[in-house]
């Protein structure tokens, strides 16, 4: 697996690595992680990912870590 970049972004590690012929794109904040995979015949260019890195995909993905933070906080308390 190679890791072709790394950045982070409102709190949220990205990290971007390619391997398989395919891109794996990971967000990682707090407890929780989303990982996305493409498929590199789908991608033209690596700079192609920078808008993912904001707009409406990276809105989706801070809401769905409020979720998850939400959901595994729930849980945890009822242990």
């Amino acid at each position: 697996m190679r890791v072709v970049r790394e950045t982070s972004k409102e709190g949220i590690r990205i990290s971007l690595f390619e391997w398989n012929n395919k891109y794996l794109l990971k967000f990682d904040s707090g407890m929780a992680e989303q990982t996305f995979k493409v498929p590199a015949i789908d991608v033209l260019d690596e700079k192609d990912f920078d808008q993912l890195f904001e707009g409406q995909f990276f809105e989706n993905v801070k809401e769905r870590f409020d979720e998850m933070h939400q959901s595994l906080h729930i849980a945890l308390e009822n242990i």
